[in-house]
């Protein structure tokens, strides 16, 4: 067995850029149509919780009496049921995707109360 392919191998990896990228520090563009994660914009919803009903998974809870919302990134599965529903558009699908999850995380908000007008 000859001795040069492999030093020749060997020079051509070490030249070269690794194969892999150093995520997090690098992160790669989103490919066209990527589905990234859920985004809720508070200041539009009217809390109708139709969101909340045509989620299958049961990821979104949504209280009208509360006026909340929360969303359990590990169990969405990107469906797009809660975009179509939502009348008022105050759910949108970001491409951009979620952050790794080190343990279960829920996102919540809710909405300040409104003092009646006296």
């Amino acid at each position: 067995m000859s001795w040069f392919p492999i030093s020749t191998l060997v020079t051509r990896n070490a030249m070269q850029r690794p194969a892999t990228r150093l995520y997090p520090f690098e992160q790669r563009t989103p490919y066209a149509r990527t589905r990234g994660h859920v985004a809720f914009a508070i200041d539009n919803c009217d809390f109708c919780t139709v969101c909340a009903v045509k989620c299958p998974t049961r990821a979104i809870v949504a209280s009208k009496k509360d006026r909340t919302w929360a969303i359990d990134h590990s169990l969405c599965i990107l469906c797009e049921n809660c975009i179509e529903g939502c009348r008022e558009g105050c759910i949108t699908l970001s491409d951009k995707p979620w952050p790794p999850m080190l343990a279960k995380d829920v996102l919540g908000f809710r909405q300040a109360f409104e003092s009646p007008a006296v």
